[in-house]
């Protein structure tokens, strides 16, 4: 639990950090143009899509042919008028790898989609409403292991509406705050749900959460330093904690994505994700056979991941 304390410390640390780091002529800017820049529509986002391939023929050194393949989609479409903001958000992922002969294995899979309205309350505050829906695509296993799939599309699914206080300074960074906030996690695969994956009871499909939730964004792809004009950025992070059950146990889904654009056609896209959930076990393959079980005296662990690519984007 200390380290889990220690990583939301680091984390709103690094969004005072980022945020403070506005020159006076950038606040100045945003002042005289307040109204031109965040009233009506302001869209945008990332789509890129990476591959990388080795081939070896007669090769003394040894090695394994492969080829990757990595896309990825973040869009944005926020709204202001007079006193009501709404802000949308849509992040998709996915990714492939094949090794010598063997069948294609995913690196990346998500679906997450997030829908803010607010009703200015006072100066930069706002009363508003949350909903944020996450889940995958297709199947997942624990490869090599591939007889029993461990996940699949709404298997999770995680549905989170709140309601609270939204801290909205400018248009790039936003700390939304929800002292009464409910989470759906759904396992609609029956196989799953019998084994009680995902902390649903064994056999339910639905498991209810009530609790308090934190969210923070920081988001801008149209840097005025010159260094900085081809980079998009995007930190974000969820804190939830179940009021009835082990409150103390802070559910954390952080994810940061940079996007580097070299040229019109080639970016460096760097995606990050940690989570932490008290309700997923994690399992482990204890002997290296193959063979995986859940960890013994440990309900769930710090996840990472962590995805670095070189290929085409486009910025919009």
């Amino acid at each position: 639990m200390k380290t889990i304390l220690v990583l939301i410390a680091s984390v709103l640390f690094c969004f005072t950090s980022v945020y403070g780091q506005v020159t006076d002529a950038e606040k100045l800017l945003r002042n005289q143009n307040v109204a031109d820049t965040l009233q009506g529509w302001k869209t945008g986002g990332v789509f890129s899509v990476n591959m990388a391939q080795t081939s070896l023929t007669n090769w003394a050194a040894g090695g394994q042919n492969s080829i990757a393949m990595n896309g990825m989609l973040s869009v944005f479409a926020n709204y202001k008028k007079g006193n009501s903001v709404w802000d949308n958000s849509l992040d998709l992922g996915y990714g492939l790898l094949k090794q010598n002969d063997e069948d294609f294995r995913k690196t990346d899979d998500k679906i997450d989609l997030v829908s803010k309205y607010g009703r200015k309350a006072f100066t930069n505050f706002y009363y508003a409403a949350l909903m944020n829906f996450k889940t995958q695509f297709t199947d997942g296993y624990k490869y090599p292991d591939v007889s029993k799939k461990i996940s699949d599309l709404l298997a999770p699914a995680y549905l989170t509406t709140a309601l609270g206080l939204d801290y909205k300074p400018s248009s790039y960074f936003s700390a939304f705050i929800a002292p009464l906030t409910a989470k759906f996690t759904f396992v609609t695969d029956e196989s799953l749900s019998l084994s009680g994956a995902f902390g649903v009871d064994p056999g339910e499909n639905i498991k209810s959460e009530i609790g308090g939730y934190i969210r923070a964004i920081y988001s801008r792809n149209d840097f005025n330093a010159e260094l900085l004009q081809n980079v998009s950025f995007t930190t974000k992070i969820d804190l939830f904690s179940n009021y009835i059950e082990n409150p103390q146990n802070i559910d954390i889904s952080w994810e940061t994505l940079i996007a580097f654009k070299v040229n019109k056609f080639l970016s460096v896209n760097f995606n990050t994700l940690l989570m932490y959930d008290d309700n997923i076990t994690i399992l482990k393959d204890r002997n290296n056979d193959g063979t995986i079980e859940a960890n013994e005296g440990c309900k769930s662990l710090i996840q990472f991941k962590e995805i670095f690519g070189v290929g085409f984007s486009y910025k919009f």
